[in-house]
């Protein structure tokens, strides 16, 4: 099991959506890692680094819209941009960072990662707010969706059972990490 901080040290004011944004994307980000991980050691076949970039990519964009349903009842709207923003502008520099740490420093010319990165969050966050998160849960519609978009790009072996997986296991469990650092930052009853 991960761990990951939560518990936060009281110093005046709020802290700023930036340094929280950093906490979270790191947060989601080791969160999408590790779930990359369980995958192959469940037998899952992720045999290229492009299959695990987008598997990360397509958890990491789910985990920020929950991230942003988490923080609607919490804080006012100006303050939730803010921080969902930044959420998904750091995760788009550790996406481009991990992808230039894995080719070595090669760039492709004609592909920006980040700009890629914040392109496919766009249209996450427009799809996921079509479903229903009750109780600070996903609904089965919204992590069917999900898992979904990862099958399509597994081997045809692996599309049956990915789906199971992910909705069962993985999902669940990376969506308690990341409430655990919201509560830790902006607990729930106290909106700002």
């Amino acid at each position: 099991m991960l761990r990951a901080k939560t518990v936060w040290f009281k110093k005046e004011g709020e802290r700023p959506a930036e340094e929280v944004a950093t906490v979270l994307a790191s947060t989601i980000w080791r969160l999408a890692d590790k779930a990359v991980d369980n995958l192959s050691k469940a037998n899952f076949d992720i045999v290229t680094p492009e299959r695990g970039f987008k598997i990360i990519g397509e958890l990491s964009c789910f985990l920020t819209h929950y991230v942003d349903r988490l923080a609607f009842e919490r804080m006012d709207d100006s303050k939730r941009l803010n921080l969902v923003s930044a959420v998904g502008v750091r995760l788009a520099e550790i996406m481009e960072q991990n992808i230039l740490d894995m080719t070595g420093g090669k760039t492709d010319p004609d592909y920006d990662y980040q700009d890629g990165y914040i392109d496919l969050l766009n249209r996450r966050m427009t799809d996921y707010s079509e479903f229903e998160f009750p109780e600070d849960k996903a609904s089965f519609q919204a992590l069917r969706f999900l898992s979904l978009m990862i099958r399509e790009g597994m081997e045809k072996t692996d599309q049956t059972w990915i789906q199971d997986q992910l909705m069962d296991i993985e999902v669940p469990e990376m969506m308690g990490m990341v409430k655990k650092n919201m509560d830790g930052f902006y607990p729930e009853g106290r909106a700002s």
